[in-house]
């Protein structure tokens, strides 16, 4: 294996010269990886890692047709949008193929952030209106024009919503406002939406736009009720504004059953915009924004040319028409019902058996496991999910945390996803869970009060030392505790359960 540097010259090297807000996973101990194929990935000791959490890797780590499309593209042509060429628009077409008829106009960008950003210029333009509802927890890029649209990147105490931003309850229905026990939430979650643009009316406000993820990731694995994208689009429709579909992390089959998300909702939900980005390239920079003619026009009536240099170039389209035949020629949409529906079921016989595991959703091949120290109160475990995550490495198994609490592990895998890899990480997990509940002397069906020993309370005594100690506010500076990052916490937790 060809390297540069060392591991430790590599960290050196790293910390020296890369922004220190742009953190790597694993922050007390991250992994150098030197290459990857498929669903696995590999360091530079040759270590192989089950990958269940890149997305982005769509059809599989350098899958060969990707790469030969890429290769193929390059060595004739690549160049900007402004000369003729087939790639962008048989992409387009097959793209616009995928989608409800009246979604037909591509607009061609590098990432989901340009995506997104493109979306709420396109929205504004449309009737003039500037005002935007997003969700509580929502993330929907790294732009500022995004940032301000993204509850889930807002700092306690330091960022100040602006004006013409209105924030509206995640539709959760296991830790949120309406929860499952409630008669209609789809209706209740809409109608939250309804008055927020009453009173935007009221403050002589115009609404552009609704922008939600189909299924919202860094939100926590949210699935949103039935039938409340549809009440949303009704109500934001009345007051002169359109819906975005973010399917940046959700689309092109990961749900199985549909293409996009969305679909789920129903043939009578349409979006105006949708916008997409991570799967469509895998791991090529490409991204795109799908809208009505209407809306389109109503962009370009504003006289201001739309140019992306690198947007829609012939490399980029070859890598997501190869992406596209992938997704047919190797039935990932069938996979990512199957493999997901088997995954889904061996993770509920996790639930009935681990007293942690609070909530399971999640359709094909986008679970989250909702981690809770009480199952009455679903009192968010954040210290035992980022001690799991770390744990899950050792045993080779690479998961992330997110959600607001920061305590749902999330499950988005390549869609080459197997049942023998779901089996394998499972099978971790049930034993991660076994020892961290016995050693807090946390109760489940396999572990009894004749079986815990005294050491047991000595470190469930430790245990809640810890959490009082180590666990801040869940909202206070997120930023730091992504995705396995917070290595205080894990470092503390992990000296406990040594005792």
């Amino acid at each position: 294996m060809c390297e540069l540097y060392s591991k430790r010259d590599t960290l050196a090297l790293r910390k020296k010269h890369i922004g220190p807000s742009c953190k790597v996973f694993f922050a007390s101990d991250p992994i150098k990886i030197v290459r990857a194929r498929r669903q696995y990935m590999f360091d530079e000791n040759g270590e192989q890692y089950l990958d269940c959490i890149n997305n982005v890797a769509h059809v599989g780590h350098c899958h060969p047709e990707v790469v030969k499309a890429a290769l193929k593209q390059m060595e004739l042509l690549n160049t900007n949008s402004r000369f003729l060429h087939d790639n962008i628009v048989e992409y387009a077409k097959r793209l616009s193929a995928t989608l409800p008829e009246k979604l037909s106009v591509c607009y061609f960008t590098n990432s989901g952030s340009e995506a997104n950003d493109l979306a709420l210029r396109l929205a504004r333009q449309f009737r003039g209106h500037q005002d935007v509802i997003t969700l509580d927890h929502a993330y929907h890029g790294h732009l500022s024009s995004l940032i301000e649209i993204s509850p889930y990147k807002f700092q306690k105490g330091k960022d100040v919503k602006k004006e013409f931003v209105h924030v509206a309850p995640t539709p959760d229905t296991y830790r949120g406002k309406y929860r499952e026990d409630h008669a209609d939430p789809a209706s209740a979650y809409a109608d939250e939406v309804k008055k927020i643009i009453e009173d935007a009316h009221n403050s002589g406000r115009k609404i552009a736009a609704f922008i939600a993820e189909s299924m919202q990731s860094c939100g926590g694995q949210i699935i949103p009720p039935a039938g409340y994208f549809q009440k949303v689009a009704k109500y934001v429709h009345g007051a002169g504004g359109v819906f975005i579909a973010d399917e940046v992390q959700v689309g092109f089959g990961r749900v199985g059953k549909h293409f996009w998300s969305f679909q789920m909702d129903g043939e009578d939900f349409v979006p105006d915009i949708v916008t997409m980005g991570k799967p469509m390239g895998n791991g090529h920079p490409v991204a795109c924004v799908v809208t009505t003619k209407e809306i389109a026009e109503a962009f370009s009536s504003s006289g201001m040319e739309y140019f992306n240099t690198y947007g829609g170039n012939p490399v980029s389209c070859a890598v997501g028409l190869a992406v596209l035949d992938i997704i047919e020629n190797e039935d990932l949409q069938g996979n990512a019902t199957r493999v997901g529906n088997y995954l889904t079921e061996l993770l509920k016989k996790q639930k009935a058996k681990h007293a942690l595991i609070g909530d399971i959703r999640g359709i094909g091949l986008f679970i989250g496991i909702d981690l809770v120290k009480d199952h009455l109160k679903r009192t968010p475990a954040t210290a035992e999910a980022q001690h799991i995550i770390y744990k899950m490495k050792e045993k080779r198994v690479l998961l992330s945390a997110d959600g607001p609490h920061r305590n749902v592990l999330k499950i988005k895998p390549p869609m080459c996803f197997t049942e023998e890899d779901a089996k394998f990480m499972v099978d971790q997990l049930d034993g991660v869970l076994t020892v961290l509940e016995e050693a807090t002397g946390t109760k489940s069906e396999s572990v009894t009060s004749e079986n815990i020993p005294c050491k047991t309370k000595m470190l469930k005594e430790a245990h809640v030392e810890l959490l009082r100690d180590s666990t801040t506010d869940s909202r206070e500076n997120p930023s730091r505790k992504r995705n396995g990052m917070c290595a205080d916490t894990h470092s503390l937790l992990s000296k406990r359960l040594k005792t």
